[in-house]
């Protein structure tokens, strides 16, 4: 009985299903190999040298995820979440910073979903909903959400922004004040970031949803995936709740002043993590909040710049995401789409630029060549110091650069703001890094030369 029923037909289609599950098996063990292979490959110990040398070196203090296909590669936390004169707190990857301007990709987020439910559309004019900004009958959704509206900047505008920076400003009252600020240029005609569209953005959702920011965020985004480190700030730092504080490094670490969350709304009020930010970015790509026409429109970048996302480019591979800054704090979320490779970085404490830390991250995730840095700076002489402070200007430039000293550092000030500590890479030369800035002192002929960006300028001492 058994014989009788191998016929030809049945003997080739066993044949077949024999060969499908072992290719299937082949292909299997082939991406079970692959994974591995990627996963040794990917220097660890090279990631935590430069880590570790960012540390001791006191140039930065933070926390940094790698997810790969929601998996989390490597993390690492450097620094302290608090320092004061009787104790330090370590950072931990559970420490919550703010994360300045990465709200903005929530912001624009909940905008979007507003125009899929049929409450607003992104070729709606803004006089339709606050007429007292100037050129609001021209600018539309899309520009604010793209920083292509002409809203001036307040937060940049030293005449405009509030005065009480460390306490509550109302809705109305900084509505007011972006109000005052002339249009920078007509509405579509170019790029310009600005914080205040955002702040505006802030409102619309307020506005159209019937809720506070703080509530629309948490239903529409918090809740939806799950984000148990990520909310809306609502007064001071709160140590008992696991917040940093942000310092500024001088001769040791200096906590920075608090800006009141009010003033930055749905520009950059956002308290997160690391791993918080990267379970967003990854369910954005995923279309977890809205259609893929929405996430299309999200990130189509124009001028650098989508609705609410930015671009950037490290190891020749353009990556998703924003970055943010406020007070002392430093943010930065990159997603490579093709990958599905996420590196989400939080600071409190940022001497060595961020781009750069970015930079080295993906470099030696993708095996390229990387030297670590060795920060090591130059002993001058009290004496030699001394020779560089003064005050240095340059006919017709707006900016005056005081420099001080202690017994060992120079210091450098822009207009008489707040002191900055230089490191000295020769006698007559000096960084600062954190603005990617060189300056030569020529002791003979009372000159001061500044390198920044690719760009030379030359500043005379005044007597």
């Amino acid at each position: 009985m058994r014989e009788i029923l191998q016929t030809p037909e049945l003997l080739i289609q066993r044949y077949f299903w024999t060969m499908k599950v072992k290719t299937l098996i082949v292909t299997l063990l082939i991406l079970l190999w692959a994974t591995v292979i990627s996963a040794q490959t990917f220097d660890q110990n090279k990631l935590d040298q430069f880590f570790d040398r960012l540390s001791e070196k006191n140039e930065a203090m933070g926390s940094v995820i790698i997810t790969k296909d929601g998996n989390a590669l490597y993390t690492r936390s450097i620094g302290y979440a608090q320092i004061n004169d009787t104790k330090k707190v370590p950072m931990t990857m559970s420490t919550r910073h703010r994360i300045g301007s990465i709200t903005k990709m929530f912001t624009a987020v909940m905008i979007l979903q507003l125009v899929e439910e049929g409450k607003l559309k992104l070729t709606d004019r803004l006089d339709s909903y606050f007429s007292q900004i100037p050129n609001a009958d021209k600018i539309t959704i899309s520009h604010i959400l793209s920083h292509r509206s002409g809203i001036h900047d307040i937060t940049a505008d030293p005449e405009l922004r509030p005065r009480r920076r460390t306490t509550e400003v109302t809705m109305d009252e900084m509505l007011a004040i972006i109000s005052k600020g002339a249009s920078d240029f007509e509405p579509g005609s170019k790029y310009s970031y600005s914080n205040s569209g955002y702040f505006i953005l802030g409102c619309l959702v307020e506005k159209l949803g019937g809720k506070s920011y703080e509530k629309a965020i948490k239903e529409r985004i918090i809740s939806k995936i799950g984000l148990n480190d990520t909310y809306v700030a609502t007064g001071g730092i709160n140590v008992s709740k696991n917040e940093s504080f942000s310092y500024r490094r001088l001769s040791d670490w200096r906590q920075q002043p608090e800006t009141h969350w009010s003033i930055l709304y749905g520009s950059g009020s956002l308290i997160s993590t690391p791993a918080d930010m990267t379970r967003f970015v990854e369910a954005l790509f995923d279309l977890k909040f809205f259609s893929q026409e929405s996430f299309d429109l999200m990130k189509t970048i124009k001028d650098g710049y989508g609705l609410g996302m930015d671009t950037f480019t490290f190891a020749e591979k353009i990556f998703y995401g924003h970055t943010g800054g406020i007070d002392g704090f430093g943010s930065w979320l990159a997603y490579l789409p093709k990958e599905k490779l996420t590196i989400a970085y939080t600071t409190n404490g940022k001497v060595y630029p961020v781009s750069k830390i970015l930079e080295g991250i993906v470099d030696i995730y993708f095996n390229r060549p990387f030297e670590i840095p060795s920060f090591e700076s130059v002993a001058v002489s009290p004496e030699i110091l001394q020779k560089y402070v003064g005050v240095y200007v340059r006919q017709g430039a707006p900016v005056k650069f005081t420099f001080t000293r202690d017994s060992r550092t120079l210091f450098i000030s822009v207009n008489g703001g707040r002191k900055l500590p230089l490191e000295a890479t020769s006698e007559n030369k000096f960084k600062l890094e954190s603005q990617g800035m060189t300056l030569e002192f020529d002791i003979q002929q009372n000159l001061m030369t500044l390198k920044r960006g690719g760009g030379t300028r030359v500043f005379t001492k005044e007597n």
